[in-house]
Order: C-alpha cells, then structure tokens, then sequence
C-alpha cells in the first residue's frame, strides 16, 4: 500500500526509526552503466526523451542500491525548452539556450497549454517507471523553479553570480515578472502533468535561490512556490511536495509554512543541528551530507553521516545530500553512506 512507503510517511509528518534514503542525481555520471547508456542514446536531450533509455538510466541505480525512492531523469531546462527556447548541451560546458532579455524573446515563446507535445515523452517515463519500480519504491517527479529556470533563460547558460537575471529584474522588471509568470504556469501544468502520470511526490530544484536576498526572495522564491503547491494541492490532493531552495540560509526557517511545502531539503552550508532546531520543529526536512564525501569516501563519509542522522532522529527526515552527486564520485562510496545511514539508526 502507497501509505506504506517510507517516504511518504516521513512526508506525512512521521518520525521513522530509519530515515528514507535516496539522492539528487541518483541516476548520472558517475555510474558506468549510465555512460553506456548515454552513448547509446546519442547525446542528452535524446537521453532524456528517449521513454525506454530514461526509464533505463532512472532504474539503474535502483538495481544497484537500496534507495526507498526513484527520482524521474529528465532536466530541469526541458521546460523551456518546450515553451520553444532553443535548448543544447555543449560537452564539458554544460546547457546553452537563446537568450530573453527583452518583450520581443518573451513573446516568442508559447503558450502554456503548448508544452506538452514537447514534453509527453517525459510523461512516458513517468507512466512505464510507475509500472516497473517495486510497490515499496516512490516515485519522484520535478521540476526547476521559476527562479532558477529563469536564470538559464536569461543568460542562456549556468552563471556564476545570476547577473544577467538580477540586472533584467533591475532595469526591466516588466519582462522579467512576465518571464516567471509564464514559468510558474508552465510548471504547475508540468508536475501536474507529471502526478497524473504517476509520480507519488514532486520536487521543486530552486538551485540558485540564494542569491535572492530580502524582498527578492519573498517575491521570486516563497510566493511562485506557494503558488505552484497551492495550485497542485487543489488538483491532486494528498500528493507531497519537496520545496529545495538551495543556500536559503536563515530563510529556510518558515519555508514549508509559507509556501505549504511538506518537506524543505536543505543544502549543506548549513549544519544538521541548527536544521533540526529551526527547520525540522515545522515537519519533514530533507538532506543533507556534502556530496563531495560520495567523492573521498573514507572515516570522514562515515562519521558526517552518523551526525546528520543523529541530530535529525528527533523529528521526520529523508536522508539526502545536500546537493547533486558529482560525476567523479566512487559508486562504491553510495553504498558506504546508505549502510552507515542504517546501521546508525538501528544502533542508536
């Protein structure tokens, strides 16, 4: 039975012996099995709407490990890719996209209710994973915030510091609002996409929320989020959803009440402790070893893994990093974290 599954009591509120386990980018680069496939696939983006090849990748680390949950591969870029930006992948570089800086970008793009002939073979995925994991494994759906997926589409790639979004937000905040107008629509009709093709929670990657600073976070990280849960929880009701805004810092205290998340996932610029006396005492909280330790391995893996899950005992947590595995990490040190994850909660 759904109600069953570890994750989702830990959403419900539950405090577990064992913390769930899973991991941002589960499925990826640092798994042999995964480059194989993606060479069969060709390049990225045919990976990721190839149905049968993501459904493959997404279950390759399931076979490998134990995880209580399967995160959907696709990336966070395919919806602006389907609201008509150009999207590619440059090897060792990372994504490139046009550019909208301007009304005339803007306008360019198309209407929301347009994104899902793009993006059905993403709901593929989602349908055959929902038919192939096991009844004790959740399936997670995602999407990027409006935010962060703004930050792509305005620069046209990764950037350090946001500039390019913060300097349209500065001198042309009619476009940029417009821009995560479209953006907090088109990804309310994604997840939603997403649940009713199966998917038992949902996720909201808000990468680059840190760099929203008083106000700004306020109106371009709480209020699209709560918009696009609120909006959700109307239509899918009972299904949970993860909020991630990534080195939020003291503006994680009081995320989940703002935006009506079930579980904020924390990075790991913060500690475990100050999490469970500011974050975790409103419900679920989510993360949050360094995924540099999925890298060196060693004492130092183990013994920040018994601290996380020894200063979150008291309350609900999914053990989780706190941000995505790196390409260069050692397959065999995954298994080294979720052991130490277990063996800590059963000794105690």
């Amino acid at each position: 039975m759904p109600a069953q599954k570890t994750i989702l009591r830990a959403l419900a509120g539950e405090t577990l012996p064992t913390p769930p386990i899973w991991m941002m980018r589960q499925a990826g680069r640092y798994l042999p099995e995964y480059r194989a496939t993606r060479a069969q696939a060709g390049d990225f983006l045919s990976l990721c709407y190839n149905s049968d090849l993501a459904t493959e990748v997404t279950l390759q680390p399931m076979r490998r490990y134990n995880f209580d949950a399967a995160i959907l591969f696709a990336d966070i870029l395919l919806l602006p890719q389907a609201l008509g930006a150009d999207l590619w992948f440059v090897t060792g570089e990372g994504p490139r996209l046009s550019t909208i800086t301007d009304r005339t970008g803007l306008d360019r793009l198309k209407p929301v209710e347009d994104i899902h002939e793009t993006l059905n073979p993403i709901y593929q995925t989602v349908r055959n994973l929902s038919g192939a994991l096991s009844k004790e494994t959740t399936l997670i759906g995602f999407a990027g915030a409006p935010w962060t997926v703004a930050t792509y589409m305005i620069a046209g790639r990764g950037t350090p510091d946001q500039g390019p979004a913060h300097a349209l937000k500065a001198e042309n905040k009619e476009v940029f609002e417009a821009l995560i107008e479209r953006l907090t629509e088109g990804t309310i009709e994604y997840l939603s996409a997403q649940i009713d093709a199966g998917a038992e929670v949902v996720k909201l990657f808000d990468s680059w929320a840190g760099s929203l600073k008083g106000e700004d976070f306020d109106a371009y990280a709480v209020a699209p989020a709560q918009r696009i849960i609120s909006e959700l929880k109307a239509r899918h009701p009972g299904v949970p959803v993860i909020a991630f805004p990534r080195e939020a810092g003291d503006n994680y205290i009081g995320f989940r009440a703002r935006t009506g998340a079930d579980c904020v996932a924390v990075d790991d610029s913060v500690s475990a402790a100050w999490v469970a006396e500011n974050v975790q005492k409103d419900g679920c909280v989510q993360g949050n070893l360094k995924s540099s330790h999925m890298v060196t391995g060693g004492d130092a893996l183990v013994q920040e893994t018994r601290a996380i899950v020894k200063a979150l005992a008291n309350g609900p947590h999914i053990f989780n990093l706190g941000h995505g595995i790196t390409p260069d990490a050692d397959p065999d040190n995954v298994q080294l974290m979720i052991d130490t994850v277990r063996e800590t909660a059963r000794d105690g």
